[in-house]
């Protein structure tokens, strides 16, 4: 045993750097900048740290091995001999304690079925060379973490070495739900955690997040993995600032839920078909198609705006709607996709559940923008010369985006496909996805045929005409 950590949990270090410039005042950042060549290595912070860690329970223990750039450690003062600065690994145990109860177990936490792990022990701890590549398997990198340390005649510069550690939590049960708080984006301006959960069973799932991912669980339940990702579309719909402009422009011309229906349940049913499509892999891998789909998202909205300023017919604009709805589907799905890691075992209820979250964060937007528009239109301006002013003003908006993002679309190098086997695999796939948008239009042509029957003053009383 390397050594051992008490119970409870460690505290965290107070904010790196010698020098506060706020303490100092305005003519101390003066002073700072004439003497920033000479402050020492120590007080660096890495521009970009990358942490690998396995977790798998075994029994009635969960073990952690993590692997930390030494690099991220400035504060700590290693014992180094000669010139830069190699490392004595035989002189090293007390700074390494010191680092893995500063740098680490304060800021890092699991839980067991939500209940806190607060007892561990740090059992392992050594410092590997850059070149090792031990944490390519659990098995690996428990054999390196236990094998002996380096011999001091192995020349490493300390911020090169790599600082490899086993803890191990004593659990209730190896099939316990396992959840984890990480806190390292400390380390460095932008802390890349690369997590792999090792299942009982053997099999692995693999996390990657960049900074305070907040609670992540390892193994979520469905509940857990839906209540997520509910959250995560209701925060996107509402954050993303052309989606919000998009639904305006829905809503600009409209002022009552019954003209809506068909226009709102379009643009649902279209992101949700491309949205689900891109999850089971039906979208280029080409880098040039995420500023493609964002450029169109943009054009999608200055189009409906001048659509709102031209006049349009309430019965054609659901169709319209429909197919940029195809297309912010796929910019739903570029979050989507990155975020399916934590899902667990759930894919089709996390799926499922970012689009109720997407739809929940539609239906507050319009409870709140239907009920303005109608005071401002009725007290501030005349309604048409109202929808034309918002529309002009999100068309302005809508159009500098469009024009950016057509920019950084023109700077890649698009080429023609190469006709092999991948492709006519996704020709295939693009046409399953063509035949489904069809029918799901021919539905909805029924549908909202026998609805414009049924109310047909709508169009004459909602579409903005001059």
């Amino acid at each position: 045993m390397w050594f051992s950590a008490s119970v409870g949990r460690a505290g965290v270090p107070a904010k790196k750097g010698a020098l506060k410039a706020g303490f100092w005042g305005a003519m101390a950042v003066v002073l700072l900048m004439q003497w920033l060549p000479t402050l020492s290595h120590a007080d660096d912070v890495p521009l970009a740290v990358s942490v690998q860690a396995f977790v798998k329970p075994e029994g009635n223990r969960l073990n952690v091995l993590l692997r930390v750039p030494m690099d991220a450690l400035g504060e700590i003062d290693f014992p180094k001999r000669g010139v830069p600065g190699f490392l004595i690994f035989s002189e090293a145990d007390d700074e390494i304690a010191t680092a893995i109860n500063a740098y680490i177990l304060g800021n890092i936490r699991f839980y067991e079925d939500g209940r806190p792990l607060d007892e561990y022990e740090v059992l392992n701890a050594r410092v590997s060379l850059p070149s090792d590549r031990s944490f390519t398997s659990y098995e690996e990198a428990l054999v390196n973490i236990r094998s002996p340390r380096l011999e001091d005649s192995v020349n490493l510069y300390w911020r090169q070495g790599l600082l490899d550690v086993l803890i191990q939590y004593p659990i209730q049960s190896q099939d316990s739900r396992f959840s984890v708080d990480s806190r390292l984006a400390i380390l460095g301006v932008e802390t890349n955690t690369v997590l792999r959960y090792v299942l009982p069973n053997g099999a692995e799932r693999p996390f990657s997040f960049i900074g305070n991912p907040g609670m992540v669980g390892l193994d979520p339940s469905w509940f857990q993995a839906s209540w997520r990702f509910i959250v995560m579309g209701f925060k996107h719909i509402l954050e993303g600032k052309d989606h919000i402009l998009f639904l305006l422009c829905l809503v600009i011309p409209f002022r009552n839920l019954r003209a809506l229906v068909p226009v709102i349940t379009s643009f649902t049913v279209a992101h949700s078909i491309t949205l689900i499509s891109s999850v089971f892999g039906v979208v280029p891998s080409a880098l040039w198609f995420p500023p493609l789909i964002e450029t169109l998202i943009a054009l999608s909205i200055v189009y409906m705006a001048f659509e709102n300023i031209i006049g349009f017919k309430q019965e054609n604009r659901w169709l319209v709607t429909f197919g940029f709805g195809l297309v912010h589907g796929f910019g739903f799905s570029f979050l989507l996709t990155e975020s399916m890691q934590f899902a667990g075992a759930h894919l089709l209820t996390a799926l499922l559940s970012f689009n109720v979250g997407v739809e929940l964060g539609q239906l507050l937007f319009l409870c709140i923008a239907i009920p303005t528009l109608m005071v401002i239109f009725r007290y501030m301006v005349a309604e048409r010369m109202g929808v034309i002013l918002m529309s002009a003003l999100v068309a302005h908006s809508a159009w500098h985006w469009m024009a950016e993002r057509w920019t950084t679309l023109m700077a890649y190098d698009i080429e023609a496909p190469v006709i092999n086997r991948e492709f006519w695999v996704s020709v295939t796939q693009w046409g399953i996805l063509l035949m489904v948008a069809i029918a799901v239009l021919w539905a909805m042509q029924n549908l909202f045929g026998r609805y414009f029957a049924s109310h047909p003053a709508a169009d004459a009383v909602e579409s903005p005409q001059a």
